[in-house]
């Protein structure tokens, strides 16, 4: 079970549509990165690095992804984990 912090607290609302790509590497690390629009129409995103155990290595949250659709927000979005994850514990940040 994942254990979400402030990050993702502050981004999550239960009211807006997410696309969602979860992955989980070899290591265990798990990558949860979400995108939607928001009410105004701006595409965000969220970005959630876990460690084996669910705990959280590293969160990140954006509010808007100028010039970007929800689809390229995602893949920007899994690319990013991936290096973050890779870097390990060092990302915490």
């Amino acid at each position: 079970m994942r254990t979400r912090g402030p990050k993702y607290w502050e981004w999550a609302d239960a009211q807006l549509h997410c696309r969602t790509h979860e992955e989980v590497l070899s290591d265990g690390t798990i990558l949860d990165i979400q995108a939607r629009l928001s009410r105004c129409g701006a595409t965000q995103m969220f970005i959630g690095v876990y460690d084996a155990s669910g705990n959280a290595i590293k969160e990140e949250a954006y509010a808007k992804r100028p010039g970007e659709s929800i689809t390229r927000a995602l893949a920007w979005g899994v690319e990013r984990a991936r290096r973050i994850a890779s870097k390990g514990s060092s990302a915490v940040a």
